[in-house]
C-alpha cells in the first residue's frame, strides 16, 4: 500500500459517508480496494471493518452482520456478486445508519445495476474512480512522459516496466472477459469478445464502424453493438457522440471509441488522443459525482469530414473544445472553421511538446500539461 498515492476522491467520499452510503465503481485494478482500505482507521491485514464477498468466511459474516460495533466505517467489497445484495445493503443502511457508515465497492456490475430500477435511491452517493492523471501524479514533464508510456493504472504506472506492462495487459483482458463479463452477462462466445477487446486498440480516434467490426469478427451488427456496450459497462472502453450546432452540418450517429487504458494503443498519435480523452472524461465524471453538474464529453464532425476531437459540455452548454496534435506546430484549419460557426467559447490545440501560442481571444495552441493546469483538470 505504501507505494500508491492518496486518491483524488478520498476527501469527497469521507465527507459524504457522514450522511449516506457511498458506492464506488470503476475499472478492474484502478485502486478501489486500496482507496476503501485507506479510509479505515488504522487499517491492517484482516481488519474487521473490511469484508470481501469473494472470501467465503466473509460471506457468512456479511449476511449475519458480524462486524465490530466499534468500527464506524464498514467496507463491503464485491458484494454485488450476491444475488440479493441490494436488499441486503438497504437493510443495513435503514437499521444501522446512526451507528455505521457503509462504503460499497465494485466494478462493472455495481454500475450496471445502478442504471436500472433503484430501490436504494436517496440512500447513497455514487463515485467513479479513474486511473491516475497528470494532476494526481504531479504535473511535470517527466510524469507526463511516464503516464504516456505506462498508462494511469496504479500498478503499471508505479512498476515502470515494459515486460510487466505487456503481461499486465494480457492478464487484465483475460480476467475482464473470463471473470467480470461472466458475472455481468450471459454471453456464450467469450473468445470472440476477447478478440473484439484485443482489436479495439487499433480503432482509436476514427469514427466507430460497427459494421466493419462485425464483418471482421464474423458476427452480426446487433451482436457487435451489444458487445461494445458490455465492454463499456466493464469500464474497458467508452464511446462519445457528436456535438451538433445550427450552423454546421454535423454528423448525427457516428461515435468514437476510446479505452480506459490508453497504454494499450500502439500508435503514438492515437495514444495521445486517447490519453486526452481519459483526462476529459475524468474531468466530466468528477464534476458530476462531486458537484452534481450535468457533464458530457462529445466531439465535432461535419458531413465534409471536418473534425475537432473533443467538446466538453456543462449543463447543456459547451465550455471548451480540444484538438490533439502530438507535435504539430500548425493550427488545424478545422478549429478556425468551427470557432466561427459554433457557440463554443474556447478552443485548445494541445500537444506533447512545448509549443504555446495565443492565436486569438478564443483559440490557443498549448502543451497538454499547461492545459491541465489552466482548466484545473482532476
Amino acid at each position: 500500500m505504501s507505494t500508491l498515492l492518496t486518491r483524488y476522491l478520498n476527501p469527497f467520499i469521507e465527507q459524504d459517508l457522514k450522511e449516506r452510503m457511498v458506492f464506488l465503481g470503476g475499472p478492474r485494478q484502478v485502486g478501489k480496494t486500496f482507496l476503501s482500505q485507506s479510509l479505515i482507521k488504522n487499517y491492517r491485514d484482516k481488519h474487521p471493518a473490511y469484508l470481501n464477498w469473494d472470501l467465503e468466511e466473509h460471506q457468512f459474516r456479511i449476511k449475519n452482520r458480524q462486524w465490530s460495533g466499534r468500527e464506524k466505517l464498514i467496507v463491503l467489497d464485491e458484494i454485488h456478486k450476491f444475488k440479493n445484495w441490494r436488499n441486503l445493503v438497504k437493510g443495513f443502511y435503514d437499521t444501522l445508519k446512526n451507528t455505521h457508515s457503509f462504503l460499497i465497492t465494485g466494478s462493472a456490475r455495481l454500475d450496471h445495476f445502478r442504471k436500472g430500477g433503484d430501490s436504494l435511491l436517496g440512500r447513497y452517493h455514487y463515485y467513479r474512480l479513474h486511473p491516475y492523471t497528470l494532476s494526481e501524479v504531479g504535473n511535470t514533464k517527466a510524469n507526463l512522459q511516464r503516464l504516456f508510456r505506462f498508462g494511469g493504472f496504479p500498478e503499471s504506472f508505479h512498476k515502470q516496466d515494459e515486460k510487466f506492462l505487456r503481461r499486465w495487459h494480457t492478464e487484465r483482458i483475460h480476467k475482464l472477459v473470463k471473470t467480470d463479463l461472466r458475472d455481468l452477462e450471459n454471453v456464450q462466445d467469450l473468445d470472440k469478445i476477447q478478440l473484439l477487446a484485443e482489436t479495439l486498440p487499433t480503432r482509436i480516434g476514427s469514427p466507430l464502424s460497427y459494421k466493419a467490426l462485425a464483418e471482421d469478427l464474423q458476427i452480426d451488427f446487433k451482436t457487435c453493438k451489444r458487445w461494445i456496450g458490455i465492454l463499456d459497462s466493464l469500464y474497458y472502453a467508452f464511446v462519445i457522440s457528436p456535438f451538433g450546432a445550427p450552423k454546421i452540418r454535423a454528423v448525427k450517429k457516428e461515435q468514437k471509441l476510446y479505452l480506459w487504458d490508453f497504454s494499450q494503443v500502439e500508435d503514438s498519435g492515437a495514444r495521445f488522443e486517447n490519453m486526452v480523452a481519459c483526462q476529459l472524461l475524468k474531468f466530466c465524471h468528477f464534476h458530476e459525482d462531486t458537484d452534481g453538474q450535468k457533464m458530457e464529453l462529445r466531439y465535432i464532425r461535419d458531413t465534409d469530414k471536418r473534425e475537432v476531437d473533443f467538446v466538453v459540455i456543462k449543463n447543456k452548454k459547451p465550455i471548451f473544445a480540444v484538438e490533439c496534435k502530438l507535435s504539430d506546430k500548425n493550427l488545424s484549419s478545422h478549429i478556425n472553421y468551427f470557432s466561427t460557426r459554433t457557440p463554443i467559447p474556447k478552443f485548445y490545440q494541445v500537444n506533447m511538446d512545448s509549443q504555446e501560442r495565443q492565436i486569438s481571444d478564443k483559440i490557443s495552441i498549448i502543451p497538454f500539461d499547461e492545459f491541465c493546469k489552466l482548466e484545473r483538470m482532476a
